[in-house]
């Protein structure tokens, strides 16, 4: 009789685990063996969305799904048409997980809890037959040309060689992975990683204790790029963040790295108006109110902390009347207000997720199947991929897209 075909997934995470069951799932007489390098599994599941894991979005077309991922965009459109947000909803609504929709889209399990995901994919590998080993890594690994039906020999951390029909890279993004280092001796390409999903580092008085001050309709751009993204701003005690902020540096993740994460930020804190329109405001307030304090009278909408920080800026005392302020005063306030200009001197990153462009060139890859196409019965899926995400549950369905998609093709090998 046959010895069954094994098949190998390297990375205990979100991807792992997908392609793991998956695999399981479609073919029972299959030996899947998911191996992890530390001694804990979906870190990133448990952590995700403050500790309530941000499973997907509510997006359900291909296309305008795929617009939110910074690299893989048009890559992404097929496998999604295969495997969307809908059904990772039904994938774990068939397993006892519900999912709700939140007002920006994210979509949360109704417990609130990371546990009840990482619990449901735990118990899925299980039920299925997945032999899980923690503590154990990839060393090396090399083809042996389907030897006895594998194609593949892996050197585990713990000097055991393993001979696999397949093989799934799914140990993500982060510099130093054995992914990627192995994807590149087996000769593929390998963007070097690079952050994204960050926030900025600023030191400046207007912003300096102002910690959790929001604007909900902001637009930020990086100058001397073409980098523009609008949306809800938040001051931080380092600096800015809030979702544009966050849409900017994953656009521009390779941009701002050249840039050594140095270089000016422009923000205009109310989106709704531009210079002119701001200005046009300003003075009708002037015209209307002469007697009001500018400090407290704010027509832009500007949170009130920060539209006194940016009266102070503009060169306008804090007991100032509008009939008080000259016209070129009037101008510095309206530039304050939409044009304002910060020194980005560093980034600090998301501390919900933990992001990275870069990893396996995906003209090498199958979209697919996820096998490369350079080396049969090698796969991907996730991070380790040239994929990423913006914040919202992007990153992690292209972990389930990718994933679920290897396994399938597996199974099927």
């Amino acid at each position: 009789m046959a010895e069954p075909k094994t098949i190998l997934v390297v990375g205990g995470g979100a991807a792992g685990f997908f392609a793991a069951i998956t695999c399981a799932e479609a073919d029972p007489s299959a030996q899947v063996r998911l191996i992890e390098a530390t001694a804990h599994t979906l870190s990133k599941v448990r952590i995700s969305g403050g500790g309530r894991c941000n499973v997907t979005h509510a997006c359900f077309e291909p296309r305008e799904l795929s617009k939110r991922y910074p690299r893989g965009a048009r890559e992404l459109i097929g496998p999604f048409s295969r495997f969307d947000p809908s059904d990772t909803v039904a994938w774990f609504r068939d397993r006892g997980v519900e999912l709700k929709v939140e007002a920006d889209g994210r979509m949360f399990p109704v417990t609130d809890d990371s546990a009840t995901i990482a619990g449901c994919l735990e118990a899925a590998a299980r039920d299925c037959g997945v032999l899980l080993s923690t503590g154990c890594g990839l060393r090396s690994l090399e083809v042996i040309d389907g030897i006895g039906g594998a194609r593949l020999r892996a050197e585990l951390s713990s000097g055991v060689r393993v001979d696999a029909r397949s093989v799934l890279l799914a140990t993500g993004g982060v510099k130093g992975g054995s992914g990627p280092s192995i994807a590149g001796t087996l000769g593929h390409t390998v963007l070097p990683p690079v952050p994204s999903l960050f926030t900025f580092n600023i030191d400046d008085p207007r912003l300096r204790d102002l910690g959790g001050v929001s604007s909900a309709q902001a637009i930020v751009t990086a100058k001397g790029t073409r980098l523009r993204e609008s949306g809800p701003v938040l001051v931080t005690h380092w600096g800015l963040s809030g979702p544009a902020v966050l849409r900017l540096s994953a656009w521009g993740a390779r941009e701002l790295h050249a840039l050594g994460y140095r270089f000016t930020l422009g923000v205009n804190w109310c989106a709704a108006h531009t210079g002119d329109a701001a200005l046009r405001r300003l003075e009708g307030d002037r015209a209307a109110h002469p007697k009001r304090r500018v400090a407290t009278s704010n027509p832009l909408d500007i949170p009130a902390r920060l539209w006194d920080r940016l009266v102070e800026a503009a060169g306008i005392g804090s007991e100032a009347t509008w009939a008080g302020v000259s016209n070129d005063a009037l101008r510095r306030l309206s530039l304050q207000a939409t044009a304002s200009e910060f020194e980005v001197s560093g980034k600090s990153m998301n501390k919900e997720e933990f992001v990275t462009c870069g990893g396996v060139a995906l003209t090498e890859v199958d979209m697919a199947t996820m096998e490369s196409r350079k080396v049969p019965g090698l796969y991907f899926a996730g991070e380790v991929l040239d994929i990423d995400g913006v914040t919202g549950g992007f990153n992690f369905q292209a972990a389930w897209t990718t994933g679920w998609q290897a396994g399938q093709a597996m199974a099927a090998s």
